[in-house]
């Protein structure tokens, strides 16, 4: 289901919230319908899970967003249930009171520096001078793009232009001349390279090894009201996660519905190098979130910090099986 469809079939987001998900709560074998939103990124490849997976007590209901601003609006209005967000973005949701709890990481690395295939451009010092875009301030890709320019001495508010872009159009920015490069999730680095009209300037797991990016954030009211939907949940998707590990291939094919990418592009960013983006290791721990609120408050993204006792819930997460 798309954002339109979904705005259409839901009356806008504040009207989603007189239809909560508690109205299709377990009970004598009812399901629990919880809303979650994506971004067609292959970061949000464990959406795949709302496929493969039967769920007994839960029914995953995937709404599609073209663009940061407009998941997380629709999850600050409580048009959906959860979400896969960008780190700082749901650090910043939570500081500024909105009711959300992260309970699963949605992935390790996975980004890239992307960059005109002209020969310009060959290190990250050759983008003094140029424009580069990201998807969100708050953003993990803004982080990484500033520790990548700083650790070569260049000052990112003062040698370059950063600007914001919805991630679906970085390709044809950068096809047009409208921008030099940008640093976004995946298969966008891997769609400019198939199409000859950029390079892979770096990997995201070269500049901070193994961060994280996308995070599950759950309206507060769906972790203490469904805890046993909750960890169908997240239970499901740590299957997948294993899945994706084991049959990258079969994966990416079976991304197709989801992500609406080339099965070839996904398999490539599955693959070339393995480690391009993980899917290991998703319990959320406080050292990965404390240190994103360390790099924000360095770069001027945040002035505070949240409390990430509140705000992180592992205890689903950690159970096996």
């Amino acid at each position: 289901m798309n954002r339109r469809d979904f705005l259409k079939t839901s009356g806008l987001a504040l009207a989603a919230a007189a239809t909560p998900f508690s109205r299709f709560a377990w009970a004598g074998g009812a399901k629990v319908n919880l809303k979650i939103g994506y971004l067609p990124i292959t970061d949000h490849l464990l959406m795949i899970a709302a496929e493969r997976e039967q769920f007994k007590a839960l029914s995953i209901q995937p709404v599609k967003f073209s663009s940061w601003p407009e998941i997380s609006e629709a999850l600050k209005a409580g048009a959906i249930d959860g979400a896969f967000l960008l780190t700082p973005m749901g650090l910043t949701l939570r500081q500024r009171g909105v009711p959300v709890k992260v309970v699963l990481l949605g992935h390790r690395n996975g980004s890239v520096i992307t960059v005109k295939n002209s020969g310009e451009i060959n290190r990250i010092e050759d983008l003094k001078g140029k424009t580069i875009a990201i998807p969100s301030p708050f953003s993990t890709h803004n982080i990484l793009l500033r520790k990548a320019l700083t650790e070569k001495r260049i000052d990112p508010a003062r040698d370059l232009k950063i600007i914001d872009m919805a991630p679906p159009e970085m390709v044809n920015a950068l096809a047009t001349g409208r921008i030099h490069g940008y640093i976004v999730a995946e298969p966008f680095g891997a769609q400019a390279e198939a199409q000859k009209v950029g390079k892979i300037l770096a990997l995201s797991k070269d500049i901070w090894h193994d961060h994280i990016c996308c995070v599950l954030n759950l309206r507060e009211q769906v972790v203490a009201r469904q805890p046993e939907a909750v960890q169908e949940l997240v239970s499901g998707m740590q299957r997948t996660a294993a899945f994706i590990e084991a049959n990258p291939v079969q994966a990416a094919r079976g991304s197709v519905k989801i992500l609406g990418q080339k099965a070839e592009i996904v398999e490539k960013v599955l693959t070339s190098p393995r480690d391009r983006l993980s899917f290991l290791n998703l319990v959320p721990a406080r050292a990965d979130f404390a240190a994103t609120e360390n790099y924000m408050l360095k770069f001027g993204i945040a002035k505070q910090k949240v409390d990430l006792v509140g705000y992180l819930d592992d205890r689903f997460a950690r159970v096996k099986g």
